[in-house]
């Protein structure tokens, strides 16, 4: 799963360059509608399982939980025709868009970065600054740095806990069949879900080491929210009504 899988035009903000730029939100997530899934930390787990099934994907560093949002490619079954989101709770991946952290190689610095292709950028003043008169970033600039710099952290941490699942050994390759009225034999396919066999093999001391440090919740919410990939075949199929 591509970080940028949302991205278009990515771009460092400066002041040079920004200096005059407003963001208005359009309330329009059609910039999310051919992504069938999305990165997730382990902030959002309790939220995200009401409404989405958390599986695990793989990248070339590990496995990484995300959300399903579709049961086919390039498939978002949670935006609506009019490009509204069908659902209470937004993955953060998704709210933090159109900005997003850039990194060097080795993951040290960091840069606030903007898709300049997002309809809500303006130079007419309308919605929030990013800059002041006087060059300074503004009050909203300064919190969605703070959002992106929490984000950050929380990518850290959701790392160490799929890296932790990985060497336990409790991530096993799994399918679903979700059926739809042009495609009764659907399954989706390419992702890992934690074994409850394998997790309730795990020694006494294993186990209470994922309890003191709040991972073993985690994965039971991962557990229940996979309820929720039954649903999935429903949306897909009226997504004008989600």
């Amino acid at each position: 799963m591509k970080q940028m899988l949302i991205y278009d035009n990515v771009v460092p903000v400066t002041r040079d360059q920004h200096g005059k730029l407003a963001l208005k939100p359009t309330g329009d997530y059609d910039f999310a509608r051919q992504t069938n899934s999305v990165p997730l930390v382990v902030g959002e787990f309790a939220l995200t399982a009401m409404h989405y099934a958390i599986v695990f994907g793989q990248t070339p560093d590990g496995p990484i939980p995300a959300a399903v949002l579709g049961v086919r490619d390039n498939e978002n079954a949670f935006i609506s025709a009019d490009g509204n989101w069908g659902a209470p709770y937004i993955p953060a991946f998704i709210r933090r868009y159109p900005f997003v952290f850039g990194t060097d190689a080795k993951n040290e610095t960091f840069t606030l970065m903007i898709d300049e292709k997002y309809p809500g950028l303006n130079t007419h003043g309308k919605g929030e600054r990013l800059f002041d008169a006087d060059g300074e970033q503004t009050v909203f600039l300064k919190n969605i740095m703070g959002f992106l710099s929490e984000y950050q952290g929380q990518v850290q941490a959701t790392q160490a806990f799929s890296k932790k699942l990985a060497d336990l050994g409790l991530l096993d390759g799994a399918e679903a069949h979700l059926p739809t009225p042009a495609d009764p034999e659907r399954r989706l396919r390419g992702f890992t879900i934690v074994s409850r066999e394998k997790l309730r093999a795990l020694p006494p001391e294993k186990l209470a080491e994922l309890n003191a440090s709040g991972e073993l919740e985690l994965i039971y919410l991962h557990l229940l929210s996979l309820n929720n990939l039954q649903r999935l075949p429903e949306k897909a199929a009226a997504p004008a009504a989600a």
